[in-house]
């Protein structure tokens, strides 16, 4: 039996403009959960287990976005092997043994290139993953998970992409580093299955020609809508997947953990797709 009152939130900062309290303001109240509230609390990492520490037993869970992935991950009591291998966690769940960390940001990724983008992974497939930041450690372990076996990380700085790789290698995965000003974006997209992009559109802009061309593209980058990428996909007729459907698959395994019965998907997705104005379709499998 699930409890009456419980609290749950997203912390991050900036908070304001999150989502999170669309999707599981819906499934709370899909679920007839009417005592449950979800909120945006602002919170960088440094404040975070100070914050966790206070929380009473009312608290069932939160959602972490950045900057304090790394925290929730490196304060949690127990961690789950796939947030173990993201490096990071964007879920908090409070449990009789303390707080258990996960990464479902691994789910959005997946589902997001299984379900919106069709993707069936074959035995050699080869990912391209633009930019290296924390959605790209999600991205590579979500890609492992899938069964592809090499990725090619393309990035301004090689230096800085230390992180992205370290997860990559974590998650089995042949992982090659390219200076983005030195890649051959003509080759990589020949020789790749899947596209994921975390990088803001205007840098993706010169390579459009190319880009489009994979098989599979992921753009996480929902706002503004379309992309350029995402126009240059759909020209083509290509399979595109979004950062919409990212984030509403995140939040299914979230919502199941906060909550401890199943997420009322539909529910969830059509609360996202009235606050986004129904950009997207958004589906659900």
């Amino acid at each position: 039996m699930v409890s009456a009152d419980r609290k749950a939130a997203i912390l991050g900062k900036p908070v304001e403009h999150s989502l999170s309290p669309v999707l599981h303001g819906a499934a709370f109240r899909a679920l007839g959960l009417d005592g449950w509230t979800y909120e945006r609390v602002e919170m960088d990492g440094p404040g975070l287990p100070a914050f966790v520490d206070g929380l009473g037993p009312e608290w069932t869970g939160l959602s972490v976005t950045m900057p304090g992935k790394r925290a929730a991950l490196e304060h949690a009591d127990e961690v789950t092997p796939r947030a173990a291998a993201v490096g990071a966690a964007n879920t908090l769940v409070r449990r009789e043994t303390g707080w258990l960390a996960d990464c479902t940001d691994v789910d959005g990724v997946t589902e997001a290139l299984r379900i919106a983008g069709e993707y069936s992974p074959g035995a050699d497939d080869a990912a391209v993953v633009l930019g290296a930041g924390g959605t790209a450690a999600a991205a590579v372990v979500g890609l492992a998970s899938l069964g592809v076996r090499t990725v090619r990380l393309v990035v301004r700085d090689p230096a800085r992409a230390a992180e992205t790789v370290e997860a990559a290698q974590r998650a089995g995965l042949d992982v090659e580093v390219l200076r983005w000003a030195e890649a051959d974006f003509g080759k990589l997209a020949a020789d790749s299955a899947v596209l994921v992009n975390t990088v803001p559109p205007d840098a993706v802009r010169p390579h459009l020609a190319e880009l489009s061309g994979i098989g599979c593209v992921l753009d996480v980058i929902y706002h503004p809508w379309p992309t350029a990428l995402a126009e240059a996909v759909a020209e083509r007729g290509g399979r595109l997947a979004t950062g919409l459907d990212m984030l509403l698959h995140q939040a299914f395994g979230q919502s199941e953990y906060f909550t401890g019965q199943p997420a009322p998907r539909a529910e969830m997705r059509d609360a996202l797709r009235e606050a986004t104005g129904g950009i997207l379709s958004l589906p659900i499998g």
